[in-house]
């Protein structure tokens, strides 16, 4: 009876670890590097990526944003706000730099991640693209056709609340049928074959620039210092609206945080520069510098003009949808507003434009690959471009900028990113530490125990070559460092107050929790790295990137409870599609099997001859 027990206890052991190894082979397989050539005419220099990287993130956050922060997140503290936004987009910025040099076929960090990661993390962020994509576009849309309203003196919304309400407190108060038309008009005109021209953009990346310049020389006129020092007394009290206790930062601290928070929507874009990698000249080296060259510019544009904007009107008097015409129009200067609504709508184009066009090329690519209906990436004959795919992300974007607010759109935007960002900075960490593909090759045995483990914690023996246990180990704390950074800081939303308040057990809670993330990183830092040279190398591994994570694991955190139900809800149903479709139709798993065929055969068409040969020698004897 034992006997049985114990034998059929060992068949679901060996048939759990035979089925968690498979798992692991599907969810890692990783593309050739070298598989497909560029097909487009390199002929962007840094000059026009990073061109391309500032039209396409320099748009809402200049006209929409720095009003919304400023009056209902952090007053006048809206730059420092801008600030961390600004840090934590450079951290994430670097990361995609050293993906893009590491991986010699352009593109997005959905290519970068299937190369050198593995098709599970591909598909993830994939996925997460495309919602960065669709989401961004959307509210991009959503901007323009706010602002314009503002322009007409709200003839669009009027008209449309009072003709198809929507009563709804998890949609919008109408239906935006104008943003549905110009998204549609856009997805149109691109499935069409319109081709984004690099000169175009320059031209209105260069209007916006001179706008913001106008905006921040005409404002510092009218500059003063006191509506950063306004006292309590004189902030508007009412039971509608809490502004605060006047000052610099009016919201205190947290405001600031959540102010970020939201700021961080008006950095994302520059990682559009990477899906232009196969026009750019030399991709290796344009692309990490165009990623940081216009980060720095955006953020040196959000901080002149959010200091400006709080420094004409008192932060609680902004205008949340088109801050600028409203302050001209208060200071008398109506002129100055049609000026600025140009700029304003030129910027709007270009970033419309900017998240609008590399939306089919990532769907185009993981059809390609079999992880997404292969109808969505169909080259139409005709137009040269993925026709349904295009069409199908137009009517969907269209369809969210339609019945959802703008705030709603920018908080889902974020926690997408955030989380490819996440993704991006914890793939350079495993990358970083990995072993040689020829030494990965090898029968060389893992040698695993609990001594061995300790001693490689901290590198005992001195390695100096990425071992399988190193590589190994370096996985299995990525994933506790970014467990714990969820852990700590849920637990400083929830016990932050009692520690500061002098609570032992809350601060002693705390203070466990960061001495594990940094003997997590620190215990990383011990490992050998990996030989390859790269043309660009994130500096200051593994902190920077670990302390890129922990900044967006923060941010992702300071998102309300429904921006986290709908983003599950995207997940899950990206998860169901890479179960039921992606994993069993992936051209990585038909070559794979292609080679275990052709395997198969060679053995076989060897065992057949080597049994012929013993028949002839037989039949000779």
């Amino acid at each position: 009876m034992w006997v049985v027990i114990i034998a059929v206890l060992g068949g679901i052991k060996a048939g759990a670890s035979r089925a968690a190894r498979l798992a692991y082979r599907v969810l890692s397989r990783r593309k050739a590097a070298e598989e497909g050539v560029a097909r487009l005419a390199r002929v962007l220099s840094a000059l026009d990526l990073t061109a391309l990287g500032v039209g396409s993130t320099l748009g809402v956050g200049v006209y929409v944003l720095a009003g919304d922060v400023a009056k209902n997140y952090a007053g006048p503290a809206v730059i420092l706000s801008f600030l961390l936004a600004a840090v934590a987009s450079v951290f994430a910025g670097l990361c995609y730099a050293e993906f893009g040099a590491r991986v010699p076929k352009a593109g997005s960090a959905y290519v970068y991640s299937y190369v050198c990661v593995g098709e599970f993390i591909a598909f993830i962020i994939g996925w997460n693209l495309i919602l960065e994509y669709i989401i961004g576009a959307a509210s991009v849309v959503k901007a323009l056709s706010e602002y314009l309203d503002s322009l007409l003196d709200k003839a669009i919304s009027s008209h449309l609340q009072a003709w198809m309400p929507l009563d709804s407190p998890h949609l919008a108060r109408y239906p935006d049928l104008f943003a549905f038309a110009v998204i549609m008009a856009f997805s149109v005109g691109l499935a069409f074959g319109v081709k984004e021209s690099t000169k175009f953009n320059n031209f209105c990346t260069g209007v916006n620039l001179c706008v913001v310049l106008f905006v921040i020389i005409s404002g510092s006129f009218k500059a003063d210092t006191k509506n950063w020092r306004i006292p309590a007394s004189e902030v508007p009290k009412s039971d509608k609206k809490d502004f605060g206790t006047g000052g610099f930062a009016p919201y205190g601290f947290a405001g600031i945080i959540k102010g970020a928070a939201v700021c961080f929507y008006g950095f994302i874009g520059f990682d559009c520069v990477a899906t232009a990698g196969e026009e750019a000249r030399r991709p290796q080296k344009s692309i990490p510098f165009a990623v940081v060259a216009s980060l720095l510019i955006v953020f040196l544009a959000y901080c002149g003009v959010s200091s400006v904007l709080t420094l004409m009107l008192p932060y609680y008097m902004q205008d949340e949808k088109a801050p600028f015409p409203f302050v001209y129009d208060h200071l008398g200067w109506s002129w100055a507003k049609y000026a600025v609504s140009v700029g304003a709508i030129c910027a709007l184009c270009s970033s419309l434009m900017g998240a609008v066009f590399p939306l089919p090329r990532i769907i185009y690519a993981m059809s390609s690959d079999g992880l997404l209906f292969q109808f969505m990436g169909r080259v139409s004959e005709k137009y040269q471009t993925p026709l349904v795919g295009t069409m199908v992300a137009g009517l969907f974007t269209g369809t969210l900028a339609m019945i959802f607010e703008l705030e709603q759109l920018i908080h889902m935007m974020s926690i997408g990113t955030l989380l490819a960002y996440s993704m991006v900075a914890s793939c350079v960490l495993l990358l970083r530490y990995e072993q040689s593909p020829s030494a990965a090759r090898s029968t060389e045995p893992l040698k695993l125990s609990v001594r061995a483990v300790l001693r490689q914690l901290y590198n005992s023996d001195g390695h100096t070559v990425p071992t399988r246990l190193s590589a190994g180990l370096v996985g299995v704390l990525v994933t506790l460092y970014g467990v714990c950074c969820l852990a700590l800081l849920g637990g400083m939303k929830q016990l932050g107050a009692r520690a500061l308040a002098g609570e032992a057990r809350a601060a002693l809670a705390l203070a466990a929790g960061a001495a594990l993330l940094l003997a997590a990183l620190a215990a990383i830092a011990r490992q050998p790295v990996s030989e390859k040279k790269l043309a660009f190398s994130v500096p200051f591994v593994p902190w920077l990137p670990g302390l890129s994570i922990l900044i967006n694991v923060y941010l992702m955190l300071n998102l309300d409870y429904m921006t986290w139900l709908r983003f599950a809800v995207w997940i899950a149903a990206g998860l169901i599609i890479y179960i039921t479709y992606g994993a069993w139709h992936s051209a990585e798993r038909r070559r794979t099997l292609d080679g275990v065929q052709l395997a198969e055969l060679h053995n076989d068409s060897r065992t057949t001859l080597l049994q012929h040969n013993t028949l002839s020698q037989h039949a000779l004897g």
